[in-house]
């Protein structure tokens, strides 16, 4: 069993909660969300914001919370080979709670399927808060380019 090490970024302003499976191996080892260089994350929000591609963590934080953006993983635990959503199993569930009560969450949105499939299973049916589920930025997902990510993920922007 994997536990998730790494720490939930939000504070009072969030408004959008962004929530992944789990974190990949380079993500592990780097200790913050989508660290693996193929990730297109930061680089799709970097795009429909404006802003600069963020390189520290401490740059990709200000990001997210200048911009009232939360991010997160829906699994707190489980058996994963490697960083494939696949092999997901034995899933434990995040807790939202503190996040939810703390930020003013007004949408929240899923990174890829997967995410977007155990959101419903495990969050949904205790939270009722429906999540609406963007195309994955991983690069396993080589059916979207750049350019068709950050279509799909302008809906933030309109909502910040």
């Amino acid at each position: 069993m994997i536990k998730h090490t790494i720490a939930p970024v939000y504070d009072e302003n969030s408004h959008i909660l962004i929530l992944g499976s789990f974190p990949s191996v380079k993500s592990r080892e780097q200790q913050f969300f989508y660290g693996h260089k193929q990730n297109r994350f930061w680089k799709v929000l970097a795009g429909i914001l404006g802003c600069e591609v963020p390189q520290t963590i401490e740059e990709k934080k200000a990001m997210l919370l200048t911009n009232h953006i939360a991010v997160w993983d829906v699994i707190q635990s489980c058996e994963i080979e490697g960083s494939s959503d696949a092999s997901i199993r034995d899933v434990v569930p995040n807790d939202l709670t503190q996040i939810l009560a703390t930020a003013d969450i007004r949408t929240i949105y899923t990174n890829g399927g997967k995410a977007y499939e155990l959101y419903n299973k495990y969050i949904y049916p205790v939270n009722g808060i429906k999540a609406q589920k963007l195309p994955s930025t991983s690069p396993a997902n080589a059916g979207y380019s750049l350019e068709r990510l950050r279509e799909a993920w302008a809906v933030i922007a309109d909502r910040i």
